[in-house]
């Protein structure tokens, strides 16, 4: 027995001499330099290096076992990931959506006892709105903190196309229709969020202002509107701030995809504007992954066999340099080397969401316009009897839909934030309108994410209860709520006030002027709206 114990541990004394000599064939990264770490890669590790984990064949995959403080999976609800080399201690970095706060799950490995809920920030429309670059800033902090709390390295935002038409689907997710306005408030957000050691990914590169047939419409530009409206934000944004990384947009500029435009992606962002990190596709962009590598598109996502594979031939048929595969590597080894990830930074899955639900309420605040305010109506006086009309006053929209979406914890509707400081409301209007948002939403509820809800038609108004109420009330509040979203663009009709939206501001409208009562308007929307046709009924 004493002999079989002195073999093994012999046995397993070799094996670990054998283990350290092969871990130092190996050149480690942050050890030794990139280009050291860079030479040592294989063909096949640089291909998969240079796509996403998600879609990819297991057997392209290169030692895919799980790196400290992250799995397979990373993050729950996380958009990517890149894939890992531990033998060159090459982590797995996290890619999570962000335009208005970070988009993961909720909960996780069907574990309902804990939940990993994130902040809604103000949408980027409102915080342009504000032109408070400090502000920006401060939301960019508190932004990145949470990010890095949850194991995200690089945050898939701000988003700063421009808004070319008030119909877009993502205008919510955009800063502003002029291009000094989106480059500033971008730069201010991504010097906020980076403060954290946290990366950002400013999209969509570029002429990305439509949803309808996003993969495959080509904007036909000018060079001279291309760079002095399209171009602009991004520059300013790249000038300021330094974003680690870009993504190209799913586009074509001028019948080239924006992915493989090597103009784009070199000429002018690199030895134009200087840009120093990586570029990452949106999810699935580009066609083809040679005329990426070669256009500077360094990282492709989410990544997917065929992809690497197509690279590897390439390199090996003469079709693809193998320099310029280097170059794209190398620019991602540098990225990933001032990632958290790659820091094993210890991340408490516990940001600071009740401070950071503080700064929401003030930034908010002083990003909203006040578009009307005849008589100084507003603000109203404390503790008024208030009759609230509309859907959206007793269910709010708090964000628009798609990757731009976030996983909140709670949202405070008008309703309760009136009763929050004091002001009454009639509970007979508040049941009624409690029962047709819940009624509607059992009927038409969307499970993906991806999908913008169904709008909420108005509730029918009783003519008579509309006249009760303008006798007990000292003002009447109206709220219109309009989302938007990822995927599609809006419709024309939803430019304007709906019938039944018309309807219920005319009916209480005149019914409370008639007593000599002031109305006030809410614009709960992700979207501009046309108010010409119907801003006199309203006071504020």
């Amino acid at each position: 027995m004493k002999r079989f114990t002195f073999c093994l541990v012999s046995v397993l004394c070799c094996l670990f001499s054998v283990a350290q000599i092969k871990e130092k064939e190996y050149p480690q990264l942050g050890k030794a330099s990139v280009r050291e770490v860079l030479a040592a890669m294989t063909l096949e590790e640089k291909a998969t290096l240079a796509g996403g984990m998600g879609g990819i064949d297991k057997k392209l995959r290169v030692n895919p076992e799980p790196v400290v403080g992250h799995t397979l999976i990373g993050v729950p609800g996380a958009a990517g990931v890149t894939n890992p080399f531990p033998h060159l201690n090459i982590p797995m970095l996290i890619l999570a959506d962000g335009p208005a706060g970070v988009r993961i799950d909720v909960h996780r490995n069907n574990d309902m006892s804990r939940s990993y809920y994130a902040t809604a920030f103000p949408v980027a429309t409102l915080l342009a709105s504000s032109w408070d670059t400090e502000l920006v800033e401060q939301v960019g902090k508190a932004f990145g903190h949470e990010a890095h709390e949850y194991g995200v390295d690089i945050l898939l935002a701000p988003a700063m196309n421009i808004h070319r038409n008030p119909l877009g689907g993502r205008n919510f997710e955009y800063y502003s229709e002029d291009p000094l306005v989106s480059g500033r408030i971008a730069a201010a957000m991504i010097n906020g969020i980076e403060s954290n050691g946290v990366g950002t990914s400013i999209k969509h590169f570029a002429a990305n202002n439509e949803e309808t047939n996003r993969l495959e419409v080509s904007s036909e530009v000018t060079e001279r509107t291309l760079r002095e409206i399209y171009l602009r934000g991004f520059e300013i944004a790249v000038r300021e701030a330094q974003p680690w990384t870009v993504m190209s947009s799913y586009n074509l500029i001028n019948g080239v995809y924006t992915a493989e435009s090597r103009e784009l992606l070199t000429t002018i962002l690199r030895d134009e504007w200087g840009f120093q990190g990586v570029v990452v596709t949106d999810w699935f962009g580009g066609k083809d992954a040679i005329a990426m590598m070669k256009a500077g598109n360094d990282l492709l996502m989410p990544g997917w066999a065929e992809q690497t594979q197509s690279i590897i031939d390439a390199v090996k048929e003469g079709k693809l340099e193998e320099s310029v595969l280097d170059r794209n590597v190398e620019r991602i080894l540098n990225l990933i080397v001032k990632c958290p990830s790659f820091k094993r930074y210890p991340y408490s899955n516990a940001p600071e969401l009740k401070k950071n639900g503080k700064l929401v309420r003030k930034a908010a605040a002083e990003s909203m316009v006040l578009l009307k305010n005849d008589d100084s109506t507003l603000p109203l006086k404390k503790n008024l009897y208030v009759a609230l009309f509309g859907a959206a006053s007793y269910d709010n929209i708090a964000g628009g839909s798609g990757s731009g979406g976030v996983n909140k914890a709670y949202s405070i509707s008008l309703s309760e934030g009136l009763r929050n400081v004091g002001y009454r409301l009639n509970d007979k209007m508040k049941g009624n309108y409690e029962r047709y948002v819940a009624d509607f939403k059992h009927k038409y509820t969307v499970n993906n994410p991806l999908v913008t809800p169904p709008a909420m038609p108005e509730m029918k108004l009783n003519a008579n209860l509309v006249n009760q109420m303008a006798e007990q009330a000292a003002v009447a509040i109206v709220t219109i709520g309009k989302n938007a979203g990822e995927g599609a663009d809006r419709k024309e009709a939803d430019f304007k006030l709906s019938g039944e939206e018309l309807a219920t501001l005319k009916l209480v409208s005149e019914t409370f002027h008639a007593k000599g009562k002031k109305v006030v308007v809410v614009l709960n929307i992700s979207n501009v709206i046309k108010t010409a046709d119907w801003i006199d009924y309203a006071d504020a």
